[in-house]
């Protein structure tokens, strides 16, 4: 199925030795004969194939690769990786690339402590090791400390992660998540922490769910689905349900809580309050708007606390039968409340302000706000009552996280980073507002090298959108540099500053490292995600192509120089505005995208954007997806940017299907010169979890292919102030 053409290649060898005595740059003469060079693509066979829609008819050529199960997609996904490693392997700038990124990585970095009975317990990784470690010690003064959790030691190549993990209130067991080659699935396990021994309860068929223990320990809740019957990474996931388990019994002992068979595409999750008399159920439609139901834990049945599913509730504590709630319903920037359980009288506890509550921490006696202004974090602490007590001076300005522990806890401590400086741990006071630094990491480059700007322009209809834009101090605005655009976009995602090596790395060869907050997070609340949701999501792409043209028009980069990324949603938006604007870009980088519209809702948990994104199967939806569907919108003939698409053979979230069909469409309607090639890893998924090893890997071939097709020099020599 691959044309490799060996005299090209041998005809490039004699070319570089020639050129070497002549004294010219042979990796410069490489770049620029790969990138004239038409590659040759793997043939994918495109079929008799199509749907129709409400009288328009829709080919779908390349519907065969939504099968992952058969031996014929196995052998198209190996001729494409052969095809685009044999494409990265030949430029030269890939070993220095790999080498000077894996100096970055290469520091130790650790979580905040948290204390759990007699323990404190901290999550470390050394640098290059392929999952953080749990580790414990007695008190956080001692130099005494033990490996309680390794999850190295899984897996050979690291691919099986801790996807989550809970205490019992005592500490006496740890109930924790594995998944396995970045899968969602995830199976629950229990440990004793006195003798680190694993009990006999094994939780499988666990999706977006861990384990939430009760207040005495005895059990826990969780949501599974049924066992699979067939295609178990890539089959719609339906009827979830929530169990109790009881600690040593198995699981088809255990209870089930609550089921909807009435709505089997619900997501459902389920906890209990901390005295132990309440229990709750969340049940919503898709990532955004849910119910909650309640019950006392004597009684049978649950009842509706608040309808669903305009808007989000999240229950954050509940006590003397008064729940605590963040919710944005008639607060668009959010508010925190509490409900009467009995009653159901609700009363502001921190009522809406200007800007976004984003989140709310409660460590002791007080409540921690955490607002988002202009898309960076400040926190407001306030007693339990919802009496404003101090702003928390904080050391940096980015995004923070933290502030987190149980209702008898004095101390706490919290996280700090942005787009130069790596997450660094404070511990806070409470009581007197003193915070005191606890772990900074050392990092192998010098921060004071670099600046970040917040710059504000306007989009297509005049929406003024801000970006953070991150380069080298004295870049020169002459349009020459090299310029990494990375976008989102959707699903109340917030885009706040955060430390990248592989944007260090960048910088450090003249690059421009740029993210820009468009319309469907919710950065300025509910109303900027709607403006960038189903029908309005065209919003969010002409943001986008704002974004780049602003760049462009004062100099920071030019088309022959710009590359634009974003994965998931931002792979959707990436894949959309290519084929919108393929003049725009020289490179596009679509990681685990989104790009047939029409499809996705049949697929693994696909079903739970349409709350987001709409459905083909509504008549007025499908016209709008249709639009912009970028699978749907690639058109023969055009000269399309140099695309590298990033996807994972174990992706359940976003199914490979989706970047398959998307890479045969784009190699078949390539008019260009410019190469259209598919990286496919192997035992990976969406993203989560996986291994270090793998994701240097990828970030390598990436920037590779970026500088490659940028004109851009890796020069080893200038990162060496």
């Amino acid at each position: 199925m691959i044309k490799t053409s060996i005299n090209r290649i041998t005809v490039v060898a004699i070319i570089v030795l020639l050129c070497y005595f002549a004294g010219y740059g042979a990796g410069k003469l490489i770049k620029k004969m790969i990138k004239q060079s038409k590659i040759e693509y793997p043939v994918t066979e495109r079929e008799n194939v199509a749907d129709n829609y409400f009288g328009t008819v829709v080919a779908d050529p390349y519907r065969w690769l939504e099968d992952d199960n058969s031996e014929r997609t196995a052998d198209w996904v190996k001729a494409q990786n052969a095809a685009t490693f044999d494409y990265l392997d030949r430029l030269p700038d890939r070993k220095a690339i790999r080498k000077r990124l894996t100096e970055l990585w290469n520091y130790p970095t650790e979580g905040m402590p948290v204390k759990r009975g007699d323990w404190y317990y901290v999550s470390r990784n050394s640098g290059l090791q392929n999952q953080s470690v749990l580790w414990r010690k007695r008190s956080l003064d001692s130099k005494e400390e033990e490996v309680f959790l390794d999850p190295n030691t899984l897996s050979d190549d690291g691919t099986v992660a801790i996807h989550s993990g809970s205490f019992t209130k005592d500490g006496r067991y740890y109930a924790y998540s594995l998944a396995s080659a970045g899968s969602d699935w995830v199976e629950i396990l229990v440990m004793d922490t006195a003798t680190k021994e694993l009990l006999s309860d094994h939780i499988k068929w666990v999706k977006f769910s861990g384990a939430d223990w009760t207040r005495d320990g005895r059990g826990f809740y969780y949501s599974a689905y049924d066992a699979p019957t067939e295609g178990v990474y890539s089959a719609q996931n339906s009827n979830q349900k929530v169990f109790f388990h009881r600690l040593g019994t198995t699981q088809a002992e255990d209870i089930l809580v609550y089921a909807d068979p009435a709505h089997p595409l619900r997501y459902l999750s389920g906890s209990e309050s901390d005295d132990g008399r309440w229990v709750f159920i969340s049940s919503s439609e898709g990532t955004s708007g849910n119910e909650l139901l309640c019950k006392r834990s004597d009684e049978k049945s649950f009842r509706v606390l608040l309808k669903g599913f305009d808007y989000d509730y999240a229950l954050l504590d509940c006590e003397d039968d008064c729940a605590m709630i963040l919710t944005n319903d008639g607060a668009e920037n959010y508010r925190l409340i509490s409900i009467d359980l009995n009653s159901g009288k609700r009363k502001d506890l921190i009522p809406e302000q200007k800007h976004l509550l984003e989140s709310v921490g409660m460590v002791g006696n007080y409540l921690f706000a955490f607002y988002l202004i202009d898309a960076q974090n400040r926190v407001f602490q306030y007693d339990r009552k919802g009496n404003p007590i101090r702003e928390v001076e904080l050391p940096i300005t980015g995004s923070v996280g933290g502030f987190d522990g149980e209702r008898e806890d004095t101390d706490t401590y919290y996280g700090v980073s942005n787009y130069t400086t790596p997450g660094t741990i404070y511990h806070y006071n409470p009581d007197d507002g003193t915070s005191t630094l606890y772990r900074a990491p050392e990092v192998k480059f010098d921060p004071s090298d670099f600046v970040t700007e917040q710059i504000f322009f306007e989009s297509k209809n005049g929406t003024r959108v801000p970006m953070f834009v991150s380069h080298k101090k004295g870049l020169e605005l002459d349009g020459n540099n090299p310029c990494y655009l990375y976008g989102y976009g959707g699903f109340q995602i917030n885009l706040t500053p955060s430390f990248s090596t592989s944007a260090i790395m960048f910088m450090e060869q003249g690059g421009v490292f740029c993210v820009v907050n468009l319309r469907g997070g919710s950065e300025y609340g509910e109303a900027w995600h709607k403006a960038g949701m189903l029908e309005n999501k065209q919003n969010v792409f002409d943001d986008f192509i704002a974004a780049a043209e602003h760049l462009i028009a004062n100099g920071y980069t030019s088309s022959r120089k710009l590359a634009i990324a974003g994965g998931s949603n931002g792979g959707l938006l990436v894949g959309a505005c290519e084929v919108q604007r393929p003049d725009l870009y020289a490179v596009c980088l679509p990681a685990v995208g989104v790009m047939d519209m029409l499809r996705f809702h049949k697929f693994t948990i696909g079903y739970g954007w349409v709350v987001e994104y709409g459905s083909s199967d509504d008549e007025e939806q499908f016209e709008y997806l249709y639009k912009y569907s970028p699978l749907h919108n690639i058109r023969d003939g055009v000269r399309y940017p140099a695309t590298l698409i990033t996807t994972g053979d174990h992706d359940d979230r976003v199914v490979p299907a989706h970047s398959f069909k998307f890479a045969a469409q784009m190699q078949h309607s390539q008019a260009g010169n410019a190469p259209i090639l598919i990286r496919i890893e192997t035992n990976a998924g969406h993203g989560a979890g996986k291994p270090t090893a793998k994701r240097i890997e990828e970030i390598t071939d990436t920037f590779a292919f970026l500088f490659a097709n940028t004109d851009t020099k890796y020069n080893p020599i200038e990162q060496r102030r």
